[in-house]
């Protein structure tokens, strides 16, 4: 285990930037790899057994997944991101409060999440495309991961903002790593070795969950290890936080859950509208949605260390520093989208190959793929500027660049597009949605650093 250090300021303050942004975003990059592949750990493994009714059954837990996200956004992100600020105005007993709040509503909220879904699984399931076939699949692997596995998976994706909120982001990437790992290991000893055949699915379940709560205990193990160290604290004595920080907390925290909401909604409307074509289109695209996370990870690994770097300098009022941290993870995340665009269009086949060998499968995802891959370096732009927002506090405009991202462009056109080009206008929605969103996101961004000038001056 990683020997837990005190809050570095020298790496808010005083480091070059692109050596700051590395200690902080590497670890996270690492861990968002490591995160990836165990997600896609289960669909290779499952993939194994040459049956796209499994894949199709695991692929449709993909929103419900995400929804467990929302309550991790609106704590550790509504949380960590204040404390980066509170630490950058010297206001350490304030974070020490605001951190235990964040943690028991965590717990509150990921316990009634898991309760729900126990009693509504089957309904759920139906609403997000479940056929007969596909049914009892999906309920396995929902059982496990979400019913039992959303306290620890919830709170540990809670623990790892608050630690990377304070710069210790080597203890939150290999934490994160350290499970993923697990559960690689675990995935083919309870799929291939412990269970029978034909409850693959179930095994992978069993592997993911217990790999998530291996990692939410070494999260608790290291914040404990702290105590009187770190401005981090799990303390039930002092949990009510000032009338100002709770407002804090919810003004992003809100704003990002409810990002994900949307997010999750449209995966949702695509798992609806691609089960119209048959299980076979749905495994393919649960193939593809999951696929294209590579780039996509690491951008989000580098915003994750972007944005303590961006909420600690701006609230230490050194906006040079803040826009260079910004300017600079946005120009690493461009050129690795843009790469990324290259080589998914050159090794599409091979890259969904990996998960499954059916002919049929394949061939729609080789196509699907090269369409959805189109958009990422638009992705990066749109996630990143949010998450910018998000950081210095302003919750408002996360909220609003958001919505707009899926409610007015995304949903809408996945129904235009598959009304008017069938299942290719599905996968073909994110590039056009998300050109028109970087557009409007840039002219927010402009105007919020014109703002910036015109008080600094």
């Amino acid at each position: 285990m990683p020997k837990t250090h005190n809050i570095n300021r020298e790496v808010f303050e005083s480091w070059p930037i692109p050596k700051a942004l590395t200690e902080l975003a590497l670890p996270m990059i690492f861990g968002q790899l490591i995160i990836l592949v165990y997600n896609l750990a289960d669909t290779f493994f499952i993939g194994r057994t040459n049956n796209p009714l499994m894949v199709a059954g695991v692929s449709l837990l993909l929103p419900v997944f995400n929804i467990s996200i929302t309550f991790a956004n609106l704590f550790g992100i509504g949380g960590g991101t204040l404390i980066s600020r509170l630490m950058g105005a010297k206001r350490e007993d304030e974070a020490k409060t605001v951190s235990s709040f964040c943690f028991y509503m965590t717990i509150i909220s990921a316990g009634i999440f898991a309760l729900s879904m126990f009693v509504f699984m089957e309904s759920v399931l139906r609403l997000l495309g479940a056929s007969n076939d596909t049914m009892p699949f999906a309920k396995q692997y929902t059982f496990c991961v979400i019913v039992i596995g959303a306290v620890p998976t919830i709170l540990s994706m809670t623990l790892s903002n608050f630690l990377r909120s304070t710069g210790c982001a080597k203890q939150a990437g290999f934490g994160v790593s350290m499970g993923g790992i697990i559960n690689m290991g675990l995935d083919p000893l309870f799929m291939f070795v412990l269970l029978p055949k034909g409850y693959e699915v179930l095994g992978a379940g069993i592997a993911t969950m217990l790999s998530n709560v291996i990692i939410c205990s070494y999260f608790l193990i290291v914040i404990l290890r702290m105590k009187g160290n770190n401005i981090l604290s799990l303390s039930v004595r002092n949990i009510i936080p000032s009338r100002q920080n709770a407002y804090s907390i919810f003004a992003v925290g809100i704003p990002a859950a409810i990002s994900v909401t949307l997010f999750d909604i449209t995966y949702i409307i695509i798992d609806k509208l691609a089960s119209g074509y048959g299980d076979i289109p749905l495994a393919a695209v649960g193939i593809v949605l999951k696929a294209e996370r590579l780039p996509l990870n690491v951008g989000i690994g580098l915003c994750q260390g972007m944005m303590p770097l961006a909420a600690y300098n701006y609230s230490a009022r050194n906006f040079a520093r803040m826009r260079e941290a910004v300017n600079f993870s946005r120009l690493v995340g461009l050129v690795i989208g843009f790469a990324a665009v290259a080589l998914y269009e050159i090794f599409a086949p091979q890259i969904m190959r990996i998960f499954i060998e059916d002919a049929q499968t394949v061939e729609l995802g080789t196509h699907f793929l090269r369409a959805r891959v189109l958009a990422t370096p638009f992705m990066f732009m749109c996630f990143h500027l949010v998450n910018f927002f998000q950081a210095v506090g302003h919750g408002g405009k996360a909220l609003a660049l958001g919505t707009e991202r899926w409610v007015v462009f995304n949903i809408p056109l996945l129904f235009i597009m598959n009304y008017v080009f069938g299942m290719y206008g599905i996968v073909w929605t994110q590039v056009v949605a998300d050109i028109m969103m970087t557009a409007v996101s840039v002219i927010v961004y402009w105007r919020f650093e014109r703002s910036i000038h015109e008080e600094t001056a």
